[in-house]
């Protein structure tokens, strides 16, 4: 079972079972200890999964963290643990707080097996963030947030790497909470901000109070518009589009072949788009030297996408209805997501 499918089943399960975990104890062995598992770190294993990690702060001695993940001998996740329904509060961050900071730990992880919240030390050295760099309900999870939860497995697993991303997701995660708070109720220096673009006046507060409701209605009407925009019209512009001669039956020699992990994310990403539409299991890759194809029950009359990862500029390679291959320049593996409509259309034109 591919990663993401075992994030699912985690989340069928939680929603099934919320009304009958009674106790942390129950929400630990029904939820966070699978999860840990998923993650592909041995909770059975105390070499692995420490149980009661003891975290001695100052004087106060005995003090134990539910679960810590040691890697490389360092115990470097921690995971503070509170039954199902209970309410994650500011007084459960900052026990979380406090075991941190006597532990060689890098990530912090807050959860009541539904909701999670992940912190890391990323703005002063041993001293876990106020604010998580990561927050989610498993039972409405996207696929991206299934993909930063990989970098975390024991499989994936690079320090640098996972702080980096950490570090990115932080930012943009308080960069849209603001943008939302904007969209709501503009604030009075935002409002000044965006007046200040536009009005060639002198700005008073008269001014300002005249325009404000204005900067709240272009707002909402620019968001609204931009989604409608998106509903539409294609999803894919021709101006981008690159069409090749390559008709899908062209099959390459498969000798000196290596798949990489990019390919195999980029893989499990249309996995993960395509599963409303046909079952997972349908869905065949397909690697050949100069690119990766995804194809519709293993069929090379059935391409679904083809990713072009081999040099400097990446590609996604999408099939008209005549199956002419058009290249889309991305420059990130988020972007595949950009076209789940026309890869999701694509699969269904093969099953009429």
């Amino acid at each position: 079972m591919d990663f993401i499918d075992q994030i699912k089943s985690i989340a069928s399960r939680a929603e099934s079972q919320l009304d009958h975990l009674g106790t942390e104890e129950a929400t630990k062995n029904a939820l966070i200890m699978p999860f840990i598992n998923t993650l592909g770190y041995n909770v059975f294993d105390p070499t692995e999964v420490v149980p009661e990690y003891t975290a001695d702060v100052g004087v106060k001695k005995g003090e134990k963290v539910d679960y810590a993940i040691v890697i490389e001998e360092k115990p470097l996740i921690l995971f503070e643990c509170k039954q199902a329904g209970s309410r994650l509060s500011k007084e459960h961050t900052s026990q979380l707080y406090r075991y941190f900071s006597t532990t060689e730990a890098r990530i912090g992880v807050l959860t009541n097996g539904v909701e999670y919240q992940l912190f890391s030390d990323l703005e002063d050295a041993n001293k876990m963030d106020s604010r998580p760099f990561l927050e989610f309900d498993i039972r409405s999870i996207s696929d991206s947030t299934v993909l930063e939860l990989k970098k975390l497995s024991k499989q994936s697993f690079d320090l640098d790497q996972v702080l980096s991303s950490a570090n990115e997701l932080k930012y943009l995660r308080a960069m849209k909470l603001f943008f939302n708070q904007q969209l709501q109720e503009p604030s009075e220096e935002f409002a000044k901000f965006v007046i200040g673009n536009v009005y060639d006046g002198r700005m008073i507060q008269s001014v300002v109070d005249q325009f404000s409701p204005l900067v709240k209605r272009a707002f909402n009407q620019f968001v609204n518009e931009r989604i409608n925009v998106r509903l539409t019209t294609a999803l894919v512009d021709e101006s981008q589009l690159q069409v090749t001669s390559n008709g899908p039956e062209e099959v390459e020699e498969t000798n000196g072949i290596v798949t990489t992990e990019e390919e195999m994310e980029a893989f499990h990403i249309v996995k993960a788009i395509l599963r409303e539409v046909v079952e997972v299991g349908r869905i065949a890759p397909r690697d050949v030297k100069s690119y990766f194809g995804v194809l519709l029950d293993d069929n090379n009359r059935k391409p679904i996408c083809r990713f072009h990862f081999n040099t400097s500029q990446k590609y996604l390679g999408l099939f008209d209805d005549e199956r002419n291959e058009k290249k889309i320049p991305i420059a990130s593996l988020e972007q595949i997501y950009d076209h789940a409509n026309y890869l999701k259309k694509t699969v269904q034109n093969y099953e009429e």
